[in-house]
């Protein structure tokens, strides 16, 4: 999909207000989409894959947890699930500016970031799949991820932070590196909504029958 990704960039450029997920827009541009095909037994464990960024962020500031690690903790506390978070020191202590041109670099270069730490991806089925929206996708240091672990087989529900750019090509790009995945009921909210949103991720999860 890097057409998709590219025309993504493109748009964002031109915006004026413009962030690495792109500018704020109207609210009814979030996504919370139903999962017909999410097979949840209860009795199961759920794991909850993430990349959040703290520090400098568009529209919040420097925050010490970042957006994206908020909704993580959501799913957890309603629904038991495990966490991996992937972590990289590479962007600590960036400002924003900065850090945009450094993920724009990054996805031109097919850049693939070392992450730190190791989950057993084996004993889990269902995989929440989440990440702030960086130029139209996940950031390059979760496709490390994706490279490293297998998921095919298992049903993946994507989720994102973001400030404009919804989803992004995310859902298809998760899509394109797991085809035999099943990668369903996915989900946006804006990064300066998550502090407030436990109610919205609450109702989304329940659409999906945890």
């Amino acid at each position: 999909m890097n057409h998709i990704r590219q025309f993504l960039a493109i748009a964002l450029c031109l915006l004026v207000s413009t962030a690495c997920s792109g500018s704020k827009k109207d609210d009814n541009k979030q996504t919370d989409t139903a999962g017909e095909n999410v097979k949840f037994n209860p009795k199961d464990k759920a794991l909850v894959v993430f990349f959040s960024h703290a520090g400098d962020n568009y529209a919040v500031g420097n925050i010490a947890v970042g957006n994206t690690k908020i909704v993580a903790d959501y799913i957890s506390d309603i629904t038991g699930a495990d966490q991996f978070e992937i972590k990289t020191n590479k962007y600590d202590g960036m400002a924003y500016r900065p850090l945009c041109d450094l993920a724009k670099q990054e996805q031109e270069d097919n850049e693939l970031p070392e992450f730190e730490g190791s989950v057993d991806v084996s004993q889990y089925q269902t995989i929440f799949v989440g990440g702030p929206v960086w130029w139209g996708t996940w950031p390059q240091v979760m496709f490390s991820f994706f490279k490293k672990y297998d998921l095919n087989g298992k049903t993946l529900i994507p989720f994102t932070t973001h400030e404009g750019s919804g989803l992004g090509a995310c859902v298809d790009d998760l899509k394109d590196t797991y085809p035999q995945a099943n990668v369903t009921g996915q989900f946006s909210i804006y990064g300066h909504d998550v502090r407030t949103g436990k109610d919205r991720v609450e109702k989304w999860l329940k659409k999906l029958g945890f």
